[in-house]
């Protein structure tokens, strides 16, 4: 899966030096995601200056605040939208990779159990997966990295937190606490929907196999044995759904929570009245980068356990090839 595309001399151009571009666009955008977040901090206070003193502000000065947003958020989506767009064919070179080298071998390996799904589906669906995990991925470590010592800096002005006294540094602590915590009891939750995946993709092949078989053999696909199938389908997908339900439960409970976590971390800074408004919507900012890109997991469970079972059919694969091809060579 990754030999074809990053060990392949062809692809070397597309593989390493486009993965460079790609590290390269994701840092810039987290760089103005930064700018953005400093600008929250001074828009902000210069707002409370505004409500609280009349005409302590002009409206020239407001202005500039506003185009200033919109230079740096413009150039974020003029970078967001050419990376995406790169992203894009950079995934479907590997899913061309890994096609070339099945279709290459196809004359030997047509004859294995789902050959035609793993070459043709199989292939589609990792791209995809791959395209969206690995950007967010990426966009997740490059966040962690330019906010954390952020969010540290901040921190320093937080000498207290609600039911614990007094801590250094104390919303790095709960950010990192509260989104590892949180993955780890929805890991748990979600430990059995992998091979869930996994089995529905299993059924789903085999009942469309049958169905393939009916168009061209007329003793093939008949009511009965369709039926069958169609069971086996029907109960697969009835026990994901079963166990989809408390796991979204525990999930959408634990994201909403976390809504409020840096204001009940920040209440005793807030009654005391020794922050600004502008410092309170930066620090909740930047607490909310370093929390969402540390519960990367969890936002993506689903997507990952799609990525495990479509991973584990083309593992299965490539180990059903080697024999084939071992034994075409002693031939």
């Amino acid at each position: 899966m990754f030999s074809p595309f990053f060990l392949n001399r062809k692809w070397f151009f597309w593989s390493w030096v486009g993965g460079a571009f790609i590290l390269f666009s994701t840092w810039y955008q987290v760089q103005l995601d930064v700018e953005i977040t400093e600008w929250f901090r001074t828009f902000y206070d210069t707002l409370q200056k505004a409500l609280t003193t009349p005409n302590s502000v002009t409206f020239d000065e407001f202005l500039v605040f506003l185009i200033k947003f919109a230079k740096i958020a413009g150039l974020w989506i003029v970078i967001m939208i050419i990376t995406n767009f790169f992203v894009s064919h950079w995934v479907f070179r590997w899913r061309t990779a890994m096609t070339n080298r099945y279709q290459s071998l196809w004359d030997k390996v047509n004859h294995i159990e789902g050959a035609a799904q793993r070459v043709q589906e199989d292939t589609l669906k990792f791209a995809r997966i791959m395209e969206t995990l690995g950007v967010g991925l990426l966009d997740s470590l490059m966040t962690l990295v330019a906010f954390v010592p952020l969010l540290w800096t901040l921190s320093k002005q937080i000498n207290e937190l609600p039911w614990i006294g007094a801590v250094s540094h104390g919303l790095v602590w709960v950010a990192i606490l509260a989104a590892l915590g949180g993955t780890l009891i929805l890991a748990i939750v979600g430990i059995k929907l992998p091979g869930i995946e996994f089995n529905i993709q299993k059924e789903e092949a085999a009942y469309r196999k049958e169905l393939v078989l009916g168009e061209d053999d007329e003793n093939r696909a008949k009511f009965n044995i369709l039926e069958d199938l169609y069971y086996k389908v029907q109960k697969i997908h009835f026990k994901s759904y079963f166990h989809y339900l408390y796991f979204n439960a525990c999930k959408w409970s634990y994201f909403q929570g976390m809504v409020i976590v840096p204001y009940i971390a920040l209440a005793p800074t807030i009654v005391a009245g020794v922050v600004t408004l502008g410092f309170v919507q930066q620090i909740v900012r930047v607490f909310g980068r370093v929390e969402s890109s540390l519960q990367y997991l969890v936002r993506s469970w689903s997507t990952i356990v799609e990525l495990i079972s479509v991973f584990k059919r083309l593992q299965a694969f490539e180990r059903a090839i080697t024999p084939e091809i071992e034994t075409s060579k002693i031939q």
